[in-house]
């Protein structure tokens, strides 16, 4: 594991090391300029807010390509019905709130601090991070935001205040972006995403993916 200069912005190459669970450094701070550069390398922060900053990049990674989406039949008649309907961008900062809020099995807390709403606030500004909104009768009942590197989304948090919520936002936001993303980043493992589709490939494909997506003339660093 590598320690950060606070001041330089820079991170080791995560193709050159295989630390355990994809732990690649420590420290630097949270600006949106290092998380934007992290992003675009295939790295990101997670902690626990009373901890040292960690930036990871595991291996396998655990990703979904659009095509590859499973939607339920129990799911396609929510959708089907309407119970649900779904804006964009229409208010990041509070997805990221309710992320920062919302209870997860397993885990005693949150990795998301005050300071990375901040960051990712200041990333969506600038048309670099993206929210998905879920309503249901006018009120926010789930969501999802992320990173937007061009044709990778890299997603980061979700949440849901009432069933299926959550993973209504996730469907809508594939399939209405198949067409424009190679790739969906979902990190680490998780049942819930394993359900629709997502899959672990090793961190070299990723990585390889990653390098391609910024060959694109079309996507600007």
């Amino acid at each position: 594991m590598f320690l950060l200069d606070s001041e330089e912005i820079a991170f080791p190459d995560p193709a050159l090391y295989d630390f355990e669970g994809g732990l690649l450094a420590m420290g630097g701070d949270l600006s949106p300029e290092r998380i934007w550069f992290a992003y675009q390398n295939g790295i990101f922060p997670w902690f626990n807010p009373e901890d040292d900053i960690l930036w990871w990049c595991p291996d396998p990674r655990f990703v979904l390509f659009p095509e590859d989406l499973k939607i339920s039949k129990s799911m396609k008649k929510i959708l089907r019905e309407g119970k649900f309907t779904f804006t964009e961008n229409k208010c990041f900062e509070e997805v990221m709130k309710n992320c920062q809020a919302a209870e997860r099995k397993g885990q005693d807390g949150t990795w998301i601090t005050d300071e990375m709403i901040k960051s990712y606030s200041t990333l969506h500004r600038f048309g670099k991070a993206k929210s998905v909104e879920v309503w249901e009768n006018d009120e926010l009942v789930g969501g999802l935001y992320g990173v937007d590197l061009g044709h990778i989304f890299c997603g980061e948090s979700m949440f849901a205040k009432v069933s299926n919520a959550s993973k209504a936002g996730f469907i809508y936001f594939v399939e209405k972006y198949k067409s424009q993303y190679q790739l969906i980043d979902c990190q680490i493992y998780t049942e819930h995403l394993a359900s629709l589709g997502a899959k672990e490939i090793p961190k070299r494909e990723f990585l390889k993916i990653l390098k391609q997506n910024f060959s694109d003339e079309n996507v600007k660093r």
